[in-house]
């Protein structure tokens, strides 16, 4: 099958572009910058100019595709980029896009815990987002990740420098004990691959979580341990202090914590993921085993060569 891709170039993105390439499909890849994305895979992938807030590429990117899948999102607004230009319309770009151009399936790919009544404004126009690909009237399945990780991540790499660069203790922002489900970014791709071969997912909505669930508290320990430091001890600062900070790193271009992200740890970010495993098998991959390939101690060789 012939698949426009867009977001393909992020994390997730050249992940689920080789995951198809290995399935035999042919992946056309939306971006910005054509020639830096070219570098991106495994394999020459055709790179089609252009983004989601630009109806016209979006439609010379779907023409004679079978299918679009849809991994566009942000972590972090800048100025002229909100969330909600994004991931609610973006998404209705996209749909409109593929509605000109005759393209009827869609992978739409949303987060775990989006809702309306999200505590974050991430939360919140993601679930835009998905009820733009439902009421569409296109073959759209919508799959709901929980925290991905995997080489190349912006979360536990994250963390890991935050372990890293506090010899005494961990610092932690709130109690802890917000729940998550991390997936193996190779397992999530495997599934956008996987669901384009089963049409009965149309319609549906999948959550898609990793075989445990973890609070950020464990999810610290064990970053710790693949790091070599399991005994490090950890420091729960208030929410108001993440607050003061998150309002201090506003004036970075891509700060490291937001306030909208403080606001998301107000809630589990947990799912039933039953029919997931019905559908497409269960995850395997548990993030202790999956973080150890490219999260490691570094050794005195490690530091004398630069790495």
């Amino acid at each position: 099958m012939k698949i426009a891709v867009t977001g393909g170039t992020g994390f997730v993105g050249s992940h689920v572009v080789n995951a198809l390439l290995r399935a035999g499909h042919e992946p056309r890849v939306l971006a910005r910058n054509p020639d830096a994305a070219r570098s991106r895979f495994n394999r020459p992938v055709p790179v089609a100019a252009g983004d989601v807030s630009d109806a016209a590429s979006l439609e010379r990117a779907f023409s004679g595709c079978d299918a679009v899948v849809h991994l566009v999102g942000i972590i972090n607004e800048s100025e002229g980029l909100s969330f909600d230009a994004v991931h609610r319309q973006g998404t209705e770009n996209v749909v409109g896009a593929m509605q000109r151009t005759g393209v009827r399936r869609l992978l739409h790919m949303s987060a775990m815990g989006s809702a309306p009544d999200a505590p974050s404004e991430y939360g919140r126009t993601k679930a835009a987002g998905e009820e733009a690909a439902r009421r569409s009237g296109l073959e759209a399945t919508v799959l709901r990740p929980s925290i991905v990780f995997g080489p190349g991540d912006g979360f536990v790499t994250l963390l890991a420098k935050i372990v890293r660069l506090n010899p005494l203790f961990i610092p932690v922002i709130g109690p802890g004990t917000v729940r998550f489900m991390p997936v193996s970014v190779r397992e999530v791709a495997g599934i956008f691959a996987a669901a384009l071969e089963k049409p009965e997912t149309a319609g549906k909505t999948f959550e898609v979580g990793g075989p445990e669930t973890l609070t950020m508290d464990e999810i610290y320990r064990e970053i710790a341990a693949a790091l070599g430091k399991p005994r490090k001890r950890l420091v729960h600062f208030p929410l108001w202090y993440g607050r003061i900070l998150a309002a201090a790193l506003s004036v970075l271009p891509n700060p490291p914590l937001t306030r909208d992200q403080l606001r998301s740890l107000s809630r589990d970010n947990v799912g039933d993921v039953a029919a997931t495993a019905d559908v497409f098998g269960a995850p395997a991959v548990r993030f202790a085993d999956g973080i150890r390939e490219y999260v490691r101690p570094r050794s005195t060789h490690d530091a004398r060569i630069g790495i």
